[in-house]
């Protein structure tokens, strides 16, 4: 068997939206894995990013910035019945996108749900509604209004997505290792019932990204290993969690929802300026922003256990994410201007020198304590499997493109998110890009060596409240 397998033969045509860093990541990745002539994929994006690149394999390039106004205009001649819109832009509405490619005919993908410009900014609108909690609704309001056909499939990157396959794996190794029959769950009903079963009460998405450039960060300039506008554009998102049934009050400035499942909660502050603390098996310890992520809810959601209509368990959940000292700096320094954007944006590439981006779900709560399962990729290992990508970028750009097979092998299943297909098919076609994918135990809990310097308000009866993982 060749060691780049085809996966799937597209007969359609394949439009990108934006070319940033994860756009020029995943295409030498679909060229290698789909079979689909270059001739066949088009690229629409706001810039010059990526031109080069584009050219190298004959792909069509087109700079033409899309608005409220004019997407369908552009878009139009594009996208016919049996296409493919992969949407990987910024200030591009993904819901417009959404029913644009429905009403064409087109399979879809994005890998974070967007919004038009100043969607996440807008003060006029209450913070509630610039919540991914809220984006989320408005998607899932498309499906429940009766959006059939065609397969578009939600947030499907690293995370959210690739973490919605690896947790689904966890909860079967964690279920193996202490004895809870899992069975062969299916579906959510399933899957919420082996979590109540293992006593989940806790699960990070936790990411420490410890790649290093050799051309240091300079005041004024904003530096990251992925796109720097997506995450700005999150980081000024307030602070959200999947809000589990365990916990005993709100933390300060949590707000509740009035609309929805009110599976998750909101704090009236930037996940850019909200520390929690978590763990990884590599980095040990550590302290993470708690940026609000598309997973955060729909885990949360997705593991809700009920019975007889009541709700038993569901579990804490959020990203808790330590970027690349860089890109530390950079968002200290984007806070202290009051959220005003550098006047430099840099994406590291070819100046990272070493360093892993070790990314996956740790969950806590059950017999064992916490276990932690996920992806180790390292720099080196990233360059050698793919062109145009780092550690960061790959683990997104492998996951997307396991989104899209997906999608082409199941194409008329409607809007779909990561929790709803098939966990083992998608780390199938991941697992060759992600370097070591490891799981492991630890004793290591948020009070763990908290004890003896500082009195803290803590709760020692649970320490998996979350307002002992809140710094």
């Amino acid at each position: 068997m060749s060691d780049h397998p085809v996966h799937f033969v597209f007969p359609g045509r394949i439009v990108f939206i934006g070319f940033g860093s994860i756009g020029q990541g995943v295409l030498p990745l679909i060229l290698r894995h789909i079979g689909v002539s270059p001739e066949r994929i088009t690229i629409v994006t706001a810039d010059d990013a990526g031109r080069a690149e584009a050219s190298e394999y004959g792909i069509k390039f087109v700079k033409h910035p899309l608005t409220r106004e004019n997407y369908r205009q552009v878009l139009d001649p594009l996208l016919a019945r049996g296409d493919f819109l992969l949407n990987l832009s910024v200030d591009v509405s993904s819901l417009a996108l959404v029913q644009f490619a429905n009403e064409k005919g087109a399979l879809y993908l994005d890998t974070c749900i967007e919004p038009w410009p100043g969607g996440y900014t807008d003060t006029s609108v209450s913070p509630a509604r610039r919540t991914n909690y809220a984006l989320r609704e408005t998607a899932l309001a498309l499906r429940a209004s009766g959006l059939k056909g065609p397969t578009a499939v939600m947030t499907h990157g690293a995370n959210p997505g690739l973490v919605s396959h690896l947790l689904k794996q966890a909860l079967l190794n964690i279920a193996a290792d202490t004895g809870v029959a899992a069975g062969n769950p299916q579906s959510r009903e399933e899957w919420a019932a082996l979590s109540h079963a293992l006593g989940i009460k806790v699960i990070h998405i936790a990411e420490r990204d410890t790649q290093v450039s050799n051309v240091p960060k300079k005041p004024g300039e904003f530096v990251n290993t992925w796109s720097v506008d997506g995450f700005i554009s999150e980081g000024c998102q307030p602070a959200e969690l999947g809000w589990g049934t365990h916990e005993k009050t709100l933390p300060p400035r949590g707000q509740e929802f009035d609309f929805g499942p009110k599976c998750a909660i909101y704090m009236l502050q930037p996940g850019a300026s909200t520390r929690v603390r978590t763990w990884t098996p590599k980095a040990g310890p550590f302290h993470g922003f708690l940026i609000t992520h598309g997973e955060s809810v729909s885990i949360a959601d997705f593991l809700t256990h009920r019975e007889g209509g009541k709700v038993l368990s569901r579990p804490t959940t959020h990203y808790s994410y330590h970027p690349s000292n860089d890109a530390v700096l950079s968002v200290n320094e984007f806070a202290g201007r009051n959220w005003q954007e550098q006047e430099k944006k840099r994406i590291l590439g070819k100046e990272i020198i070493e360093g892993i981006d070790e990314l996956g779900v740790l969950l806590a709560g059950h017999k064992k304590n916490a276990y932690w399962y996920g992806s180790q990729l390292s720099i080196d290992e990233a360059r050698k499997l793919a062109p145009y990508n780092s550690a960061t970028s790959l683990q997104v750009c492998i996951s997307a493109l396991s989104g899209m097979v997906w999608a082409m092998e199941n194409p008329e299943r409607g809007l779909v998110e990561p929790d709803e297909i098939d966990f083992r098919r998608n780390l199938e076609i991941c697992r060759p890009y992600l370097g070591p994918v490891v799981g492991e135990y630890t004793d290591w809990t948020p009070l763990t060596g908290r004890e003896s310097l500082f009195k803290e308000d803590i709760d020692a009866s649970d320490p998996w409240q979350f307002r002992n993982v809140l710094v």
